[in-house]
């Protein structure tokens, strides 16, 4: 036979291409209700990175000690253990290590020796994880007071003649002794009133502080009369550390005290609020008049 006609040629190829590309436009149908039915995933080729852990959470309160932070520790250890089946690498003993001896200069102010941390420990809600250390915890918290202290204008203590570690001592004072927030200033102006006079401040935290005493126990007349370095009704002056960790609100009302002449404080009957007074005979009769 003969060679086909060029135009036969022609329509042979024309025709070829034709099947082709209904075939591939059918392959292409068939991916595509493919893909509809399987929710329009394709099968992964390799495994997908887990998801970063979940950040834990510890709460320090304002006025807590480190003794009680640690102690908030051990409880939020064992939180995380029931309700998340971890176990974090926080201890007690490891928070109290971390926490006996000063990360910060030496001599924080003056010539004052930083025994511990207390004071410096920023309370405050703290993310961590579970390979997080005692230690690490201890540095967020320090972190978290320098950037708050910087922001403090400790002009009108440097007036008084009171260095920084003054002033977070008053401040410890104030956090425990204020139950309602507007009084922190009234507090810390009898405080800076007081150290003036030359009287001695009374305040009965500090013997708690000292002598180890929880809120929760009356203080016995013996301990009232304790020699310790922190009972504030036998000596002048402040306490030689401060006694609590204190928040924002009580920095504030330490560095900028009310300027009143109240010199003593009383708790009312509700608990919560304070009698203020320049007079002595005012506060013994009040103190006298509720059965304190």
């Amino acid at each position: 036979m003969g060679r086909p006609a060029a135009a036969v040629i022609r329509r042979r190829r024309l025709a070829a291409l034709g099947s082709l590309v209904l075939l591939l436009a059918l392959v292409g149908a068939g991916a595509a209700v493919l893909a509809r039915e399987s929710g329009g995933h394709e099968t992964p080729t390799s495994t997908a990175p887990p998801p970063p852990p979940r950040p834990l959470r510890i709460i320090f309160p304002e006025g807590f000690n480190r003794n009680e932070m640690a102690e908030r520790v051990a409880v939020v250890d064992w939180i995380a253990l029931i309700t998340r089946h971890v176990r974090a690498r926080l201890s007690t003993a490891a928070y109290l290590r971390a926490t006996a001896r000063s990360k910060l200069p030496g001599r924080y102010a003056g010539d004052v020796n930083v025994r511990s941390l207390d004071g410096f420990l920023f309370p405050a809600t703290y993310e961590f994880l579970q390979k997080t250390t005692s230690a690490q915890l201890v540095r967020m918290q320090l972190t978290a007071f320098k950037r708050t202290w910087a922001g403090l204008d400790l002009s009108y203590a440097r007036r008084k003649n009171l260095t920084r570690y003054d002033v977070l001592m008053i401040a410890s004072m104030v956090e425990k002794e204020a139950a309602a927030p507007e009084e922190r200033a009234k507090i810390a102006a009898v405080i800076y009133n007081r150290l003036k006079e030359g009287s001695p401040l009374g305040i009965d935290a500090t013997i708690r502080y000292g002598l180890g005493v929880p809120a929760t126990e009356a203080l016995r007349k013996s301990q009232l009369k304790d020699p310790t370095p922190y009972n504030t009704r036998v000596h002048t002056g402040l306490p030689p550390t401060p006694i609590a960790n204190p928040g924002l609100a009580s920095l504030r009302a330490a560095a900028h005290p009310a300027r009143v002449n109240y010199l003593y404080f009383v708790r009312k009957p509700d608990k919560r609020h304070h009698f203020f007074t320049a007079s002595y005979r005012e506060f013994v009769n009040y103190a006298n008049a509720h059965g304190y």
